[in-house]
């Protein structure tokens, strides 16, 4: 029996080159799945529990938040031209825009299709049943989604009534 190198080496290449392709590709698939994703940057207070929550409901929904603890949130929002009416516990910053509070992600979807000449929109307060500020019974307070301008003014950009 004579031993062919030559084909012996073809196969041994062979197979290196399928596991170094497989190897490639398994290696891109983070990149991939990631590339579609809308990044932010959520502003958050580090005692805060619901941003988390919020920052779940925004990665279910194809978003990137990255998270950075700001020990003094009151300074952030008021140079950022974010009044205490529309305060609420974290801010975020997405493409030019500023979001304010549990904004579900239908709205912010909406703000960047739209691309309204405002600051921002905001969810006053932290009401119950918001994404981050879901409850156990499924109680869900009505709550506004208010667009904000850099001048100050304000307007309904939604409205959520209660369920549960």
């Amino acid at each position: 029996m004579q031993l062919d190198i030559w084909g012996l080496a073809r196969r041994i290449l062979s197979g290196l080159m399928i596991g170094l392709v497989a190897i490639a590709f398994s290696l891109a698939l983070p990149a991939i799945a990631s590339a579609d994703a809308i990044e932010m940057t959520v502003y958050r207070d580090p005692g805060c529990r619901c941003c988390g929550g919020w920052m779940e409901h925004l990665r279910a929904e194809g978003f990137e938040p990255k998270n950075v603890p700001t020990e003094d949130m009151e300074a952030f929002k008021r140079n950022h031209g974010i009044s205490e009416e529309l305060s609420s516990c974290h801010t975020a910053v997405l493409d030019g825009y500023l979001i304010e509070g549990h904004v579900p992600v239908a709205d912010i979807q909406r703000l960047l299709a739209d691309r309204p000449q405002i600051a921002g929109i905001a969810v006053p307060g932290m009401p119950i049943g918001t994404p981050g500020m879901e409850s156990d019974d499924g109680v869900q307070d009505a709550f506004e989604v208010v667009s904000f301008d850099e001048q100050g003014n304000s307007a309904v950009f939604s409205a959520y009534s209660p369920e549960g």
